[in-house]
């Protein structure tokens, strides 16, 4: 069967008080291997959008489809066994176990071989691997995105949710973790990319959804977004979208 969408939000309402919606009838689209960022002000529901796809949140009303299949109201654990992963802006990593150890733990929804896995990984980040058997809680900030990126590869997902990837790195880690996201994605893995740096979120996106007060305000290209003037003004003119 061929799904024209890999995920389909539909009027999607959810927030994390009774009658007190932070989603307000949000539609969003993903297509198999497209790489889709989600800009907008503080506040205008980006990660709670995220929280809502990966079951963390269970929406109101509307409906959440995964590979044309109805995972609204799913748990997280049983929607990362229909392949996709969630990587969350803090606390993704295992700070206590080693760089290894936490590799291994990406996978542990899966009954296969995990050094084939774990290989792919480290050729992806070398700089993993030259610290497979360091503590994470002692990596560097850009090296822990490294680490919770690759502990979500490990399930080898369809669709990998990426809340703030970007958020407190410096400048350079900043580009050096773009560049993984786009060698993932090139990679064949469809990715959702929650960004509060817009212009470079959009600039390697396929397609780009401002969320604005909970709805989907302006959704379309990457680099058609960029080049909107309304875009440019409210999220764009100080390289920032958060």
């Amino acid at each position: 069967m061929t799904i024209d969408y890999l995920l389909e939000v539909d009027n999607v309402h959810a927030g994390y008080i009774k009658d007190v919606d932070i989603l307000q009838g949000v539609n969003f689209r993903v297509s198999p291997g497209e790489l889709v960022t989600v800009i907008g002000p503080n506040g205008a529901g980006k990660s709670t959008l995220a929280k809502a796809i990966f079951g963390l949140l269970t929406p109101h009303t509307g409906t959440i489809t995964f590979k044309g299949e109805n995972i609204t109201g799913l748990k997280s654990n049983q929607i990362v066994q229909r392949g996709m992963c969630y990587v969350p802006q803090i606390a993704n990593v295992f700070p206590s176990l080693s760089v290894e150890e936490n590799l291994e733990m990406g996978a542990f929804v899966r009954n296969v071989p995990l050094q084939p896995l774990k290989d792919k990984i480290f050729t992806m980040f070398p700089r993993l691997r030259d610290r497979r058997r360091q503590r994470a809680g002692t990596l560097s900030g850009g090296e822990r995105q490294m680490l919770a990126m690759g502990k979500g590869l490990m399930l080898e997902p369809s669709l990998l949710l990426l809340d703030e990837p970007s958020a407190a790195l410096s400048p350079i880690l900043v580009t050096q973790v773009f560049e993984q996201i786009k060698e993932i994605n090139r990679g064949g893995t469809a990715i959702v990319l929650v960004e509060q740096n817009a212009r470079k979120a959009l600039e390697m996106a396929h397609r780009g959804c401002v969320l604005e007060s909970g709805r989907d305000a302006i959704t379309g290209p990457g680099q058609e977004l960029l080049n909107d003037p309304k875009v440019g003004e409210l999220y764009l003119g100080a390289g920032k979208g958060h």
